[in-house]
């Protein structure tokens, strides 16, 4: 569907993309993930036509689109700050891109209808300037307004960031709802390392301008290729010392172990590293409980799912087991 050859972006002297090769497929929800200045949106706008790329092909289709303008690409977008119209309403702003097409009236309407019905919008919020709308409405506009255009492919740059953390989840379903039932091609920014696991079908990880991992969200997550997207994706801990030891692992390498994977009062495994250890302190979240305990001679984080009976106390006695399966190693 769409498909980056050795992309090479520069600003002057800096490089900001090198060489990135990326194959998104038709109907896929394809997730580029990073910190900031990581490359991601610079990527996009590769896409998308903003930005020339030094260097490469942008391909669409199997066609080689890198020179073609912006708007006959048809690929729709919707931008972090969404670019509504405030003082328009809300049917004016999903109709903006069809009268420039110049259709006729009835058709006009009939296609701003059809989408707000998909994206939940209601006729009384319709007849609304977007300036009365609540975020999460908002958001909803601007994505009526780049399907509605009927585009081959959907970009989307952290559309949720400006969004309040219960209405981010809520819409993060919608989202991937909405792509789901339109079955339409999505690249979709963000930072957000759940955001990119809950949504995306793949994930590309991006640090300094290079793709370091693409993969599914389990890929990425429980079989993480380098050190960067082993540390970026979730929460993990450094293995050092006693525990390397134990494991026989290799000492001149860098071991991790995601806190669910370590194992709290369990018969011992067959091959598994045990230490006595103490509950330093604990973070309560209600579905799972988060400890910190001290084990040869190093804090390992823990994750427990809170069954409301077996609930450990700051200073508590542990066993701490790690099996070599469960490590990452670079």
């Amino acid at each position: 569907m769409i498909q980056l050859t050795d992309i090479v972006v520069k600003f002057g002297d800096f490089e900001a993309l090198h060489n990135i090769n990326v194959h998104v497929k038709e109907g896929e929800f394809f997730t580029f993930l990073g910190p900031s200045g990581c490359g991601k949106t610079t990527t996009l706008r590769t896409i998308t036509g903003f930005i020339e790329p030094a260097g490469g092909t942008v391909y669409m289709q199997g066609q080689d689109i890198t020179h073609v303008s912006i708007e006959k690409r048809n690929i729709g977008i919707v931008f972090q700050s969404y670019a509504l119209f405030p003082t328009m309403t809300v049917r004016d702003n999903i109709a903006f891109g069809l009268k420039i097409k110049r259709l006729n009236k009835e058709e006009i309407e009939q296609k701003v209808n059809a989408i707000a019905r998909k994206v939940d919008l209601s006729d009384e919020q319709l007849q609304k300037a977007v300036s009365q709308l609540s975020g999460g409405q908002q958001q909803r506009v601007a994505i009526a307004r780049a399907l509605v255009m009927e585009p081959a492919i959907i970009c989307m740059d952290e559309p949720l960031s400006n969004l309040d953390a219960k209405l981010r989840v809520q819409l993060r379903n919608e989202l991937k709802n909405m792509q789901r039932e339109f079955g339409i091609t999505t690249i979709y920014v963000t930072h957000d390392q759940e955001e990119a696991l809950t949504l995306s079908d793949r994930i590309a990880v991006f640090n300094k301008g290079y793709i370091e991992q693409i993969g599914t969200p389990n890929e990425v997550y429980n079989h993480s290729q380098t050190e960067f997207v082993a540390n970026f994706i979730g929460d993990i801990n450094p293995l050092d010392g006693e525990i390397v030891e134990g494991l026989r692992l290799a000492p001149e390498k860098h071991h991790f172990i995601r806190l669910e994977r370590v194992r709290v009062n369990r018969p011992r495994e067959n091959g598994e590293y045990q230490a006595q250890g103490v509950i330093d302190s604990r973070e309560y979240y209600g579905l799972y409980i988060k400890y910190y305990i001290t084990a040869a001679r190093q804090t390992i984080k823990v994750i427990e799912k809170n069954d409301g009976i077996n609930i450990y106390e700051p200073g508590d006695g542990v066993t701490v087991g790690i099996h070599p399966r469960d490590v990452m190693s670079y």
